[in-house]
């Protein structure tokens, strides 16, 4: 949510913004803003005028009073009523235009960085870098869940049966190996300096709505039915949650954690999930890290952290690159992202497998999340990127790692995490 100071000093950017993100239908929302905060600041005026004016009033029946002339004393009590009468009506009504100022506020974008490229949707992303030999062996890659099959390692029939498309039961080594993948991204970010924590899986929806925007949470979120809960699609959502309204000292920053946790999404336009495949499904599990820091350095704070999830898929000997995204694919908070994708041998392209984002102070801001300066307090900012995300992961891995005789290489940093085994036979 962007500062309304923005809004009213500097209309022409906020438009202009939109613009870039291709969002011309909201730019009414902009002036209905500034209508209604002018209304709201006349309002506010207004009542500070009659709160004096009541104060002067008051004070002349305490001296009618003393004087003996309890009519006159009554009469001018009928006044102090009348601007009480007013004051309650107008109060109301300045709810009221606050809610509604709120309401386009929220859906307005945040003010996009000016590297991002601009563009209309993903097809025109930008690719960054590529890292390690996107390789195609001379023997065919079979379909993730044909590699999984041979190995008895996934169950989608029982699945189907037991919650529906979109579910599925992983059995055996690939068990172990979506379980020891997480278990390796964990220790690795740990590594980093990170503070390791398994939040709530279930959050309030004061929590989901300052942490995404309106079009994110109704395609994404499943509510509990008769409860204030919404089950996560990711654990940023309750790991920037938990800061919410709080006053941070800046000596104790950056907070720089990683979480565990399951992830639950509706998927949404997701044109339907697929029956075979693992890539789009409905309940999955993700090591996620998020940083709140100061806003000087939320930017150097998102180079190292994209760069943290390279350094892990190349430690398991997959090629990966790095996509920017261009300004009609940032969602509505965000500043600035970049996706990173892995190789398919198979498909002989890359697919997405993890995103980092920078989001200002947006998120902040909708949460109350602030620091104490020595000049007073300000808005923090706040980062988020997918460690690692099986079993999307775990596609990647087993195209990758699959050896000419169906077995499957297991890359030196899980060995540990397997009992010791070098493949999967």
């Amino acid at each position: 949510m962007l500062d309304i100071k923005l809004v009213r000093t500097n209309p022409d950017l906020v438009k202009e913004n939109m613009r870039k993100k291709f969002q011309e239908e909201k730019l009414h929302l902009v002036d209905e803003v500034l209508e209604l905060d002018a209304a709201f600041r006349a309002s506010k005026a207004r009542g500070d005028e009659l709160r004096q004016q009541r104060n002067v009033i008051s004070k002349e029946i305490g001296k009618l009073m003393g004087q003996g002339k309890k009519d006159e004393a009554e009469e001018t009590k009928k006044k102090v009523q009348a601007i009480a009468g007013e004051l309650a009506e107008m109060e109301q009504k300045e709810a009221e235009m606050s809610d509604e100022i709120r309401k386009r506020m929220l859906v307005i974008p945040n003010i996009i960085d000016a590297s991002v490229p601009i563009g209309k949707d993903d097809s025109e992303n930008v690719e960054l870098q590529k890292f390690g030999e996107p390789l195609v062996p001379d023997y065919e890659i079979p379909y993730h869940t044909d590699i999984m099959e041979k190995f008895s390692g996934i169950d989608l029939d029982s699945a189907r049966k037991t919650s529906g498309n979109g579910f599925y039961y992983l059995m055996g080594d690939i068990a172990r190996l979506h379980s020891a993948v997480l278990s390796y991204a964990r220790d690795f970010m740990i590594g980093k300096g990170f503070t390791y924590c398994i939040p709530p899986f279930m959050i309030r929806s004061d929590v989901v709505t300052g942490v995404m925007s309106f079009a994110e949470m109704e395609n994404m979120m499943y509510k509990i039915e008769g409860e204030d809960l919404y089950l996560i699609g990711t654990s940023e959502h309750s790991m920037i949650g938990k800061f919410i309204d709080t006053i941070l000292p800046e000596d104790t920053l950056p907070h720089t954690l990683t979480s565990y946790s399951p992830c639950f999404r509706k998927e949404v336009g997701a044109h339907g999930i697929e029956e075979r495949g693992v890539y789009r499904v409905h309940q999955f599990e993700k090591q996620e890290m998020i940083v709140v820091c100061k806003p000087e350095d939320s930017m150097a704070w998102y180079e190292k952290m994209w760069n943290y999830t390279v350094e892990l898929f190349r430690s398991m000997d997959i090629p990966v690159r790095t996509l920017e995204c261009c300004s009609g694919d940032l969602a509505d908070l965000k500043v600035k992202s970049v996706d990173i994708e892995a190789w398919s041998p198979r498909q002989k392209k890359y697919f997405e497998v993890g995103s980092c984002s920078n989001l200002g102070d947006a998120q902040a801001r909708r949460l109350g999340i602030r620091i104490k300066g020595k000049d007073g307090n300000y808005f923090a900012h706040t980062l988020n990127n997918t460690v690692v995300t099986p079993p999307r992961m775990l596609i990647a891995f087993l195209e990758n790692n699959l050896q000419a005789d169906g077995a499957i290489k297991i890359p030196q940093p899980l060995q540990m995490y397997m009992g010791g085994q070098s493949q999967i036979q």
